[in-house]
């Protein structure tokens, strides 16, 4: 071969693998990792219910986005309200011209479902607004 010299009885070859290997996987887990960070960052928030609030006529339910999907149902007397969002379930109880009327608030699935049951028939209507950076769904409750 030419340029090598004998050493030891043998030839003398370069061992040293090529850095071209190395190079590229670094580049491609670098390239990985801030394609996460530039996508987490550009991610919208995730729609979270930061507080439950007892009024004299119902709740107040002050969430940190816009909730979006709002479903509301009235059936033998008992008043939901269903929103695709995260929350821990909570319970509590109001009252309503004196009588006392319990709420639920659970997860099912993927939605945050508030129950509102009293010894006679309810009935409800919601109001979203924005407020101080964050949005209040006020929840209106009267006896039929």
């Amino acid at each position: 071969m030419h340029g090598s010299e004998l050493e030891d009885e043998r030839h003398c070859t370069d061992p040293r693998p090529r850095p071209w290997l190395r190079v590229i996987v670094s580049l491609a887990i670098l390239g990985f990792l801030l394609g996460l960070m530039i996508g987490r960052s550009l991610q919208p928030a995730l729609l979270r219910l930061e507080q439950v609030e007892v009024t004299e006529r119902g709740l107040l339910l002050w969430f940190n986005e816009e909730p979006q999907g709002i479903r509301v149902a009235q059936q033998q007397g008992r008043f939901s309200l269903s929103l695709p969002s995260l929350g821990r379930a909570q319970q509590g109880q109001l009252q309503l011209d004196g009588r006392p009327v319990n709420w639920r608030l659970s997860k099912v699935d993927r939605l945050l479902q508030l129950q509102v049951v009293a010894a006679r028939p309810l009935t409800g209507q919601w109001y979203l607004a924005p407020l101080e950076g964050r949005w209040r769904l006020r929840v209106e409750l009267a006896q039929e």
